[in-house]
């Protein structure tokens, strides 16, 4: 597969974004094959709540577009991939420094590959836990994308194409 993007300069960019910065969110590590991410959300006076912990925007925000480019970073090129929906269970407020470890597994994407060689949509659903310093479950954000692979380069058009130059 094509490489589009080096993790290294993701990273960069990420903590350079004003969303992110901005929110006190950090990328600490992007593995070099794009599988695993590590977040930091560090507790700051201006993304505490009204109960002086973690504000829960800045929770979901940590999370938005990590899986969106972790699949990019993977599948390269070839693929439209987008986050479709959402959704965040609370399930203790965050005294704390937050942390997200996003993986994407090699059967995951073997599946994706598999689901989308023939140009059908995919949507897979990834579930990440946010963990405070203690490495309690502050909450869990279940992310679902749309992954497709983009028109030039379904199977169906390389078929079409091969069958006419055999005509």
């Amino acid at each position: 597969m094509y490489k589009l993007y080096k993790p290294a300069l993701v990273k960069l960019a990420l903590n350079l974004w004003p969303p992110f910065w901005g929110s006190g969110i950090r990328i600490i590590r992007i593995s070099n094959d794009f599988k695993t991410v590590k977040i930091k959300l560090k507790l700051r006076w201006w993304n505490k709540n009204a109960n002086r912990t973690q504000y829960g925007g800045s929770i979901f925000s940590l999370t938005d577009p990590v899986y969106a480019l972790m699949l990019i970073g993977l599948l390269g090129k070839e693929y439209y991939v987008w986050d479709k929906h959402a959704e965040i269970n609370f399930i203790k407020p965050g005294n704390s420094d937050l942390y997200a470890d996003f993986v994407i597994s090699d059967n995951c994407l073997r599946d994706i590959l598999d689901a989308t060689a023939g140009g059908d949509k995919h949507l897979p659903e990834f579930m990440v836990q946010v963990k405070d310093i203690q490495g309690e479950v502050v909450s869990e954000v279940k992310r679902t994308l749309y992954v497709r692979k983009k028109p030039q380069y379904r199977e169906e058009v390389g078929k079409l194409a091969e069958e006419e130059l055999t005509s």
